[in-house]
């Protein structure tokens, strides 16, 4: 497994590489843009050659970039939808750009105009911007907290965007810990989590998970509350451990995308934590 943590890209997009290295990570997410703004930021040719320079001296095994927080690929608004689309394919070159492997996304939500509608509206954004992808980036969807109008809120969602997509070869799954926890599924159980593996497996495949999101959680089982918790402070504690442990999940970047100890993202001491509690549950 390859342990990591969302770090910022602020003063550069090669500055990712150095907090990572920094906190002792192997596997690095980073946003190419503000996550929070539609402005997508111009990096410099000499800054995505030192991304992959430094990528390679930090030994960093896997790099995935995730979309920003405003996009919505389900919207009914069509000017939210053209940004979204906009957004996603800037995403997708920079990302191709600094040599990662994945870009994760949130499909968005219906916002009330139910899934049907939903999916007629994202499935063509997502059959362009897959013509973006190549062998060594995919797109990645995440699983959803389950709020409101979300997509993606469980399996039987997204195995049905995946095959209105024609199962299509560079489309994948990017699992949260915490959202599938709040979505119902008590990942800290084992025989629940084989039983939404085994889910998982049949209806899209395992060989299409490529990344993990190792967060506990400050809302209870089944709430829907999208609220991350540091390692060891949410109400998963140490049992995160079962999911982390989890054969199937065994060679992905396992990624923290937690408050911190000072509620600025992930620290060293975190990422250790992290391999402690993986190499417990793991040799259990």
């Amino acid at each position: 497994m390859l342990f990591g943590a969302h770090v910022s890209s602020s003063g550069g997009i090669s500055r990712a590489i150095d907090r990572a290295e920094a906190l002792g990570c192997d596997a690095v997410q980073v946003f190419t843009q503000s996550p929070r703004m539609w402005r997508p930021t111009e990096h410099a040719p000499d800054e995505a050659a030192r991304f992959r320079a430094r990528r390679e001296e930090a030994g960093i095994g896997a790099v995935v970039c995730h979309a920003l927080y405003l996009v919505n690929l389900a919207s009914p608004d069509a000017a939210v939808y053209d940004k979204s689309v906009a957004a996603m394919r800037a995403s997708l070159e920079a990302a191709a750009a600094i040599g990662a492997e994945g870009v994760v996304f949130h499909v968005g939500s219906h916002l009330g105009s139910g899934f049907e509608a939903g999916l007629e509206r994202a499935v063509p954004a997502l059959r362009g911007l897959l013509e973006l992808t190549g062998d060594d980036l995919w797109l990645l969807m995440e699983n959803s907290a389950g709020a409101g109008g979300t997509i993606g809120r469980s399996t039987d969602e997204l195995a049905a965007l995946f095959e209105a997509l024609d199962r299509h070869p560079r489309l994948g799954v990017c699992l949260d810990s915490c959202h599938w926890y709040v979505s119902g599924v008590d990942v800290t159980a084992a025989a629940a989590l084989d039983a939404a593996v085994a889910d998982l497996d049949a209806r899209i495949g395992l060989d299409r998970l490529r990344c993990l999101h190792v967060n506990d959680t400050k809302a209870e089982l089944g709430s829907n509350r999208d609220r991350h918790a540091s390692i060891g402070l949410g109400l998963m504690g140490e049992h995160l451990g079962v999911f982390l442990a989890h054969p199937a999940f065994q060679g992905l970047p396992a990624i923290l995308e937690t408050p911190g100890p000072d509620g600025n993202g992930p620290d060293a001491g975190e990422v250790r934590l992290l391999r402690e509690l993986h190499a417990r549950f793991a040799g259990a």
